[in-house]
């Protein structure tokens, strides 16, 4: 008999237990090979006073195991405490986050009986990475970083996960009519390794008409890959109209670890009352059985699941009158699968997966040669109360050989020169200095400029270089310039 894989498994917080053990007990009981090691995270730790949620020799079995089957954690609101889930992809590198959406209509209500969607987001970058910063009074930051790298890994996955899962069609989400630079990016992306994927249909949306013809027409799409922001609203959303955000498990996978889970949380209210539905959990154990090399057991699962739901044993939060048979609790709801264990479903779709040993994935391009950068501006950010003209004025008496003062703007907006009085300002104003004649600047005149304006009296908070990349501007114009 082959070994058993060694796995982590964390029980977790509220019904976080409950719906584990129903999950063991059923991927087990189907003939899973699997060595569980147990950490302990959550609640539990944060009182400890480790902000992680994670005792640091936890990261032991972490890393010796490489798979991580995690229940639901209770995050305490403030006070410094980190989300656990973060901090674990990005840790370990889990770059993707994966989340079937299918509904199983008509045993679990839905409006779109025929979905069955993909999320494939994107998982350490974006506004994700946590960089914020109070600035002034009136204005907060948050960094919005997307690389080439980060992008392209995740779109391969995306067309990868396509191909291995016979889809058909692949779709990318982004927002690049407005955020040309960073959501271009992703776009720009995913139309480069788009052509290495003929047989696949492609192609891309606007977020947010993209948001609501998925939430309209659900079975027009097959695999979505998007940035992290929008797929973490999205794949609750789409998870809520497949029928509940209680059934849908995901998979958090990296090029070493992978970490499986659902997607709700920890439902404090509902624990030790053996009511939680495990589903979600066990979906995402079906996803850790295929990464492992034991596909068979999932499909054996997930058809002994679904025979469940069609014969009607449903726990409280998808029971309904008239459709379902009998309510049962979390451990009932267990064995009614574990009963059903080589059965397969009569109405809905059989579950199948793929056993076949997967193909190499397809070799990357060779990296582009680096671009020729050149610094030909500065933005200087000034914590300031006044007037548009009057800080026109005052800036520019602030000289420097061989930079400019070319416009000025307030979150975004120009308003100096020539702007509209009826443009509301805050204390947030963005100075733009380029070289004169178009050429191009040193740090040394940047440093200049700062010990100017310090001079001058003003509170710089912060400065954003000007570049271009082979002449093409690495940098957005104003609204309104």
């Amino acid at each position: 008999m082959a070994q058993a894989t060694p796995i982590t498994v964390a029980y977790g917080d509220g019904i976080g237990p409950e719906i584990m053990q129903a999950t063991l007990d059923i991927i087990q009981a189907a003939g899973a090979s699997i060595a569980p090691q147990i950490i302990e995270i959550g609640e539990k730790v944060y009182t400890k006073g480790i902000s992680a949620g994670i005792e640091p020799s936890a990261w032991d079995s972490l890393r010796s195991t490489k798979v991580f089957l995690k229940a639901p954690i209770t995050t305490p609101q403030g006070g410094g405490f980190k989300s656990l889930n973060v901090t674990t992809r990005k840790v370990l590198g889990l770059y993707a986050n994966v989340r079937p959406c299918v509904s199983y209509s008509p045993f679990i209500a839905t409006k779109h009986p025929n979905m069955d969607v993909v999320i494939v987001r994107e998982n350490e970058e974006d506004v994700y990475g946590g960089i914020e910063h109070r600035q002034t009074q009136q204005v907060t930051q948050c960094l919005k970083l997307i690389s080439r790298p980060g992008s392209e890994r995740i779109v391969r996955y995306a067309f990868e996960y396509a191909l291995r899962h016979n889809r058909k069609k692949v779709t990318c989400f982004t927002k690049d009519n407005i955020m040309k630079i960073t959501d271009g990016l992703f776009h720009r992306v995913f139309d480069e390794i788009g052509q290495e994927y003929p047989e696949l249909e492609k192609e891309h949306w606007i977020v947010d008409i993209g948001a609501a013809k998925l939430a309209d027409t659900p079975e027009a799409f097959d695999v979505i890959v998007l940035p992290n922001l929008y797929g973490d609203v999205l794949s609750d959303v789409a998870a809520q109209i497949a029928g509940s955000v209680g059934l849908a498990g995901s998979a958090n996978i990296g090029d070493n670890y992978a970490m499986f889970e659902a997607i709700h949380g920890s439902a404090p209210r509902r624990a030790g009352q053996n009511l939680a539905n495990p589903s979600g959990l066990l979906f995402g154990a079906l996803l850790m059985l295929v990464h492992i090399g034991q596909p068979e057991v999932a499909q054996r699962v997930h058809n002994a699941w679904l025979t469940t739901i069609e014969d009607g044993v449903h726990t409280y939060d998808v029971y309904k009158d008239g459709v379902s048979k009998q309510k049962v609790g979390t451990k009932e709801f267990a064995q009614a699968v574990i009963a059903r264990l080589g059965q397969t479903p009569r109405t809905l779709k059989a579950a199948s997966y793929n056993t076949q040993p997967q193909s190499e994935p397809r070799k990357p391009r060779p990296a582009a040669a680096p671009e020729q950068k050149v610094t030909v501006g500065v933005d200087v950010f000034l914590d300031w109360t006044g007037s548009p003209d009057e800080l026109g004025e005052k800036m520019k008496t602030i000289t420097v050989p061989g930079l400019e003062l070319y416009m000025i703007t307030n979150r975004g907006t120009k308003v100096w020169p020539n702007g509209f009085p009826d443009t509301f300002c805050s204390d947030h104003w963005t100075c733009r200095y380029l070289g004169q004649n178009g050429k191009s600047i040193e740090h040394r005149q940047i440093v200049d400029l700062l010990g100017r304006v310090a001079a001058a009296g003003f509170d710089f908070i912060k400065t954003e270089n000007l570049c271009t990349f082979n002449g093409k501007n690495g940098f957005a114009a104003a609204q309104g310039e």
